[in-house]
């Protein structure tokens, strides 16, 4: 399989001035969460309208995917949908990022850059999107087939789906953080597949990272007690061969440093009483 290469840089869409913007956008970075991990009703309410646009925008643009589309194009379809419904896309111009989603392709780890790169057959795409509403976020992503893909990268994505819906499973009130992961690497070694150690899943709330840490491998350091009210994602990243990486010259796009192909998956989640939530249903 050919090596992915940079497409050319597109222009960076627009969003109407009526539209409220996070505190980050014009700033160099964020400012740090100094909120709780635990979030109130009305806070979760409004992260379910989030998550439900979040969640529309990229099944929306998952319909353009197909061979010969340029990742550019899946980007202005979610764009134009998160605008329709009055939301902000949270990527654009967080921390200088120039898209509305990420589109990350065969051996892109994650935050691969939209441009225009043409989808080609037997490509496998991840589509991640993250909107901002009514003073939250809410944060998905999944990885689809274009056209005709082989065996071993169709198992891939489709066994990193089952990875998070098992994660998310075994996210309940009073069990470790570790446990999340534990449970997604123990399933990810069956099939000899690597476990992204570097990117991880999140917490999230009127903050797009507010600097909960979700490892997706049983990492002994992530003793954290899950309460209900805690909002976080889930989004492990399985590759065909290591989990090392190496990131091109444009700062954001991650790619396995054995070229091998790699599959995501990803939902904002609540803790409940009986276990946990989908916040990115559409």
């Amino acid at each position: 399989m050919a090596t992915l290469v940079p497409g050319r840089p597109t222009p960076i869409r627009t969003v109407p001035a009526g539209i409220p913007r996070p505190e980050y956008v014009g700033k160099a970075a964020p400012s740090p969460y100094q909120g709780p991990d635990v979030q109130t009703d009305e806070t979760i309410e409004k992260m379910r309208i989030a998550g439900r646009i979040a969640a529309g925008s990229m099944a929306e643009a998952a319909k353009h995917v197909a061979p010969g589309v340029t990742t550019d194009e899946l980007d202005r379809v979610a764009h134009e949908y998160i605008l329709d419904h009055g939301a902000y896309p949270s990527c654009l111009g967080y921390r200088g990022f120039p898209k509305t989603v990420c589109t990350s392709i065969n051996e892109v780890i994650c935050h691969g850059i939209p441009d225009t790169t043409r989808l080609e057959d037997g490509d496998i795409v991840n589509i991640d999107v993250t909107v901002f509403i009514n003073g939250v976020h809410g944060d998905t992503d999944a990885t689809y087939l274009v056209g005709d893909v082989d065996e071993e990268s169709s198992l891939l994505v489709e066994r990193t789906r089952e990875a998070l819906h098992r994660g998310i499973k075994a996210a309940r009130a009073g069990r470790q953080i570790n446990v999340i992961g534990r449970v997604i690497e123990s399933y990810a070694k069956r099939f000899g597949y690597g476990v992204v150690r570097d990117f991880t899943g999140h917490g999230i709330n009127s903050s797009f990272h507010s600097g909960l840490i979700i490892p997706h491998y049983d990492d002994p350091r992530a003793v954290t007690v899950m309460e209900p009210g805690m909002t976080f994602t889930i989004e492990p990243m399985l590759t065909l061969g290591t989990h090392e990486y190496e990131m091109w010259d444009d700062g954001w796009t991650v790619v396995t440093k054995d070229g091998r192909r790699t599959a995501q998956f990803e939902h904002t989640i609540v803790i409940t009483d009986s276990g946990a939530e989908i916040l990115t249903l559409p």
